[in-house]
């Protein structure tokens, strides 16, 4: 008994001890000793050789399933181009051939290059001075044209020998007046991209024929076109750019004036620069468009 309540006295002495250095909770299970990791790093047990593999044998290959082979890499199928659509027929004239204004117009009288030639009633090549100083270029002809197979004979080329005549002061014969499409577009309608490839030959081969000091472009499809161009003809009108070499003034269609008469004071400005670099007074003041 006294040797009991001595172990008592020494353990209630060691837990005084403890609680006075601030330890405040004693496992009762077995001690593990906490140390510091940095103060004794443990040390990895050692690696295990890896055991030899052994080859199954013919029975044993057969009960393991069998991964399915990869499949062969496939390319992927190559975008297809945009189909441009079918060539335009061959030229009825010789793009670099010496010619007179009548023999290309006799040249391409039946031309079926695009898809108005089946529906008009004549070609509308052109009209005036073989040997001009001064081209009009319009868009495209009307019903009155197709009618008679002479470019600017309705309203709009009424106003049109006005502009030329009374403006620009110039008889209407002494100028050479054409279009960038020849066929009428069903219903005057806008010209078409694939109908302007199909003309634009002629075009080019009437100015390289006349080789004009000054051209006159009427409305947007001529303009854009002559000065290769996306800007709009609101801002296009009433300044010079190039065609060839050639000073190359743009201003509305008189087309357009019978529809927006208010913009009449705009085409005579225009028409105003037009006279005076025609007649020599000015230079033309070329820009560059994009």
């Amino acid at each position: 008994m006294n040797h009991r309540a001595e172990l008592a006295r020494e353990l209630l002495g060691h837990l005084r001890s403890q609680r006075a250095a601030g330890v405040d909770y004693v496992s009762l299970g077995t001690p593990r000793e906490t140390v510091p990791q940095a103060a004794h790093p443990a040390t990895a047990p050692p690696a295990r050789a890896p055991e030899p593999e052994t080859a199954p044998n013919p029975e044993q290959q057969a009960l393991i399933p069998q991964a399915a082979p990869a499949p062969a890499p496939t390319l992927a199928p190559m975008a297809k181009r945009r189909d441009p659509g079918p060539e335009p027929p061959p030229l009825p004239f010789d793009p670099d051939a010496d010619m007179s204004l009548d023999q290309l117009e006799a040249a391409v009288d039946g031309c079926l290059r695009c898809k108005l030639g089946p529906g008009r009633t004549n070609l509308v090549f052109g009209v005036g001075n073989p040997a001009a100083n001064l081209v009009i270029v319009g868009e495209a002809p009307g019903a009155n044209e197709d009618a008679e197979g002479i470019p600017f004979v309705g309203r709009a080329g009424q106003m049109l020998t006005k502009m030329i005549e009374n403006v620009i002061e110039v008889p209407r014969q002494e100028v050479y007046i054409c279009n960038i499409l020849k066929c009428r577009p069903p219903g005057n309608r806008n010209p078409e991209p694939d109908e302007i490839d199909c003309c634009e030959p002629y075009l080019h081969k009437q100015l390289a024929i006349i080789q004009p000091r000054l051209i006159l472009a009427l409305g947007k499809f001529a303009a854009q076109w002559l000065l290769q161009t996306k800007t709009p003809i609101g801002r296009l009108r009433g300044k010079f750019g190039r065609y060839q070499g050639i000073p190359c003034l743009s201003t509305y269609h008189p087309a357009y004036l019978l529809r927006n008469p208010r913009d009449k004071r705009l085409v005579l400005e225009d028409l105003l620069k037009a006279k005076a670099v025609y007649h020599g007074e000015a230079e033309a003041e070329i820009e560059l468009f994009r």
